[in-house]
């Protein structure tokens, strides 16, 4: 497989192609990919991708999006975007998606036009082994197929853990093209994942009553290329009452940091077994 593929793939593309439905309303069937539900962060990026096709070309530099409701597969999703702000090198766009009208995503996302400036980051993470020789999953059985990356796990789970752990080595399958926007919507796509069980205290009960996103933001701090190797690290920062903070980072295969995550997840604790009367 080519290490920048030049095409761009049928099954991710799909994701992001939203049909305009009015002045800055846009409209798609959000496909199944074996949930009941739909993934949170297929509704975060294609949020992403309706914001950009109103950016004038504009690269996005962050978002922020709040989960209210779970989003139903294989039924019309809309998204209505706000154009809150375009100034000389911001602009920032407000997003509604919803289904039935009503909404399960509110995001804001702000552009930015290059500028030169200072190019620094703190050190990469050490120790995490490449990903040649990593077995590759095939796909994550939570996400169903079609799935379109490759994904290799640093650590593999205990059994009865959730499928997916952090750190893993992730690419795109397919070809993606050269288009930034569609990359950084796909970073948008991945960063979703694992995040809710990566945001769980050390050492807490594998067994909740409730275990899902509340809110996600992201930062892309360099132009992402999702047809390379990165590798997604999740730790959490804080658990207190039924919330969970976590953290994130997306490192390139030499180190280069492109995007920072951070999400709070609702974790319910399971109510214990009342005693047989």
């Amino acid at each position: 497989m080519s290490d920048v593929p030049s095409e761009a793939p049928s099954g991710l593309a799909r994701l992001f192609d939203l049909a305009p439905l009015g002045e800055d309303v846009f409209v798609t069937t959000s496909r199944s990919v074996g949930r009941p539900r739909l993934f949170g962060g297929q509704v975060a990026a294609q949020s992403l991708r309706a914001a950009c096709l109103t950016a004038d070309g504009r690269p996005p530099h962050s978002l922020h999006a709040y989960f209210i409701r779970p989003g139903t597969p294989d039924e019309p999703l809309t998204f209505e975007v706000a154009r809150t702000r375009d100034g000389r090198s911001f602009s920032t766009r407000h997003v509604t998606a919803s289904q039935g009208g009503k909404p399960i995503l509110e995001l804001i996302a702000s552009f930015h036009d290059p500028e030169d400036g200072f190019d620094w980051q703190e050190e990469p993470p050490s120790g995490a082994p490449g990903p040649e020789g990593l077995t590759a999953l095939d796909p994550p059985e939570f996400f169903g197929r079609p799935f379109g990356f490759d994904v290799r796990l640093v650590n593999p789970p205990n059994e009865g853990e959730f499928p997916l752990s952090h750190p893993f080595w992730i690419r795109a399958a397919d070809p993606v093209g050269d288009d930034p926007v569609m990359h950084a919507c796909l970073i948008a796509y991945l960063s979703d994942m694992a995040v809710v069980s990566g945001a769980r205290a050390p050492g807490s009960p594998r067994e909740l009553a409730t275990a899902v996103s509340l809110d996600h933001a992201v930062w892309f701090h360099r132009p992402p290329r999702v047809d390379r190797w990165l590798l997604y690290k999740v730790d959490p920062v804080t658990n207190h009452g039924a919330r969970g903070l976590a953290r994130g980072t997306l490192h390139t295969a030499h180190g280069t940091l492109l995007a920072s995550v951070q999400q709070e997840a609702l974790l319910r604790p399971a109510t214990p077994a009342r005693p047989a009367e």
